[in-house]
């Protein structure tokens, strides 16, 4: 067997290899219509989706957005930087211009829509009189609470002009085609990037009772437009009646391919789950427990693998994204057994806010931050995970990585 610190890198490099679009994506598209074609998109990969279209089809009409440093060379589609995971004028400006984009297209036109994780950051439209300012208060908040991807993007829905089917409505009557590459768990094409082009089935209602659960008191505009009932766009509406979504790369697709890498190295794999959600210090006790578990039986290396999308309530002043978090939270529970080692990582490239995947774990963890004068404990109650695995030369930095199937968690366990 590899070293496993060297392996687990490995199986992390090939589940974003998987899920890189200038691979997949070809086999998703049609061939290329006849007529005025007008590609949209937006999300963390969705720069390197219009690469991978202009490489099928030739240079196309069009406009991205994508978060900063994600961008791809194009010859006819335009693609812009925003910011991610809180929007800012550059991610506004660019999505009144989309919009203006679709309201030129007629029956006869086709539209490609990009769609992948990060795109409800991007794709900045608020409703009614909501400004910029308080969206990004929002986002702040939202993040901070702990609440899991799903409220949040049910809230996100409600309060914005172009979530939650109304991109695809702003392109009414012309056919539509959205290609999601999911990075939410379940894979529902209404949660990737608050599903821009998928009707909504939630209620303004249930956004403030969101809000409500996790101790988020929006701004005063945002409560009158809720409490209003706000400007929800139903599956059913008509306008949605032309648009077809697909969801062609998936996070068990990369989850199958690192399994299929460990069986090659000579390591049986047991996938936990692909869409496993939760507070990350948590799932981390509760993976410490069953690696700990399974270890007392093994005669062979086992390797668990895990995806999803973890969350962290921030209580703490800390940098530190929800994999970093897990990792510094598995290693205290692991508490340096012997043979059990792990990685951590967003597949995006991008832990929380910090330009950094996450971070790998051994048994010597917790004794090399020891030995360094760091105390671990310290380090997660204030979700000060990044800091720490910065200090002991433990993070994972692969930089951009133009794709986004969510984390990628894997515990690599050989027999006593």
């Amino acid at each position: 067997m590899h070293d496993p610190s060297q392996l687990l890198r490995a199986l992390f490099d090939r589940a974003v290899e998987v899920a890189d679009p200038m691979r997949s994506l070809a086999g998703a598209l049609p061939p290329k219509p006849d007529g005025r074609l007008v590609v949209v998109g937006a999300g963390k990969a969705s720069a390197r989706m219009a690469e991978a279209v202009e490489a099928a089809y030739g240079p196309c009409e069009g406009l991205v957005i994508t978060r900063y440093g994600y961008a791809r060379p194009c010859e006819g589609i335009e693609i812009v930087e925003a910011a991610h995971p809180v929007p800012d004028a550059a991610g506004q400006v660019a999505t009144q211009r989309m919009l203006r984009l679709l309201e030129t297209t007629g029956p006869d036109d086709f539209v490609l829509a990009l769609i992948s994780g990060g795109g409800s950051a991007l794709l900045c439209a608020p409703a009614a009189d909501i400004t910029l300012a308080e969206k990004q208060a929002l986002t702040n908040a939202l993040l901070a609470s702990g609440a899991p991807i799903g409220e949040i993007n049910g809230i996100r829905k409600q309060i914005s002009a172009v979530k939650g089917g109304k991109l695809a409505v702003a392109a009414y009557p012309s056919r539509m085609l959205a290609l999601m590459i999911s990075d939410v768990p379940g894979d529902d094409p209404g949660d990737i990037a608050s599903g821009p082009t998928v009707g909504d089935p939630g209620d303004a209602a249930r956004a403030l009772a969101s809000l409500k659960r996790w101790g988020v008191e929006p701004a005063p505009s945002i409560r009158a437009f809720l409490e209003a009932g706000g400007n929800p766009i139903p599956p059913d509406d008509l306008r949605l009646s032309k648009v077809e979504n697909v969801v062609y790369a998936a996070p068990s697709q990369s989850l199958a391919a690192a399994a299929e890498m460990a069986d090659e190295a000579g390591v049986r794999a047991v996938i936990l789950g692909d869409a496993i959600e939760g507070e990350a210090r948590d799932v981390a006790r509760a993976h410490a427990d069953e690696a700990l578990r399974r270890q007392a039986d093994l005669t062979a290396p086992l390797l668990l693998l895990s995806g999803g999308e973890l969350t962290v309530t921030r209580t703490g002043n800390g940098i530190g994204g929800p994999n970093a978090e897990y990792a510094l939270a598995l290693a205290l529970a692991l508490d340096g057994a012997a043979g059990i080692h792990a990685i951590a990582c967003d597949t995006d490239g991008v832990d929380g806010a910090a330009e950094v995947a996450g971070a790998v774990i051994g048994p010597g963890t917790l004794g090399k931050a020891q030995s360094r004068g760091i105390d671990p404990a310290a380090a997660l109650a204030e979700n000060d995970a990044h800091s720490f695995f910065a200090a002991l030369d433990d993070q994972v930095v692969p930089g951009p990585t133009l794709t986004n199937v969510n984390d990628f968690r894997a515990i690599l366990i050989t027999p006593l």
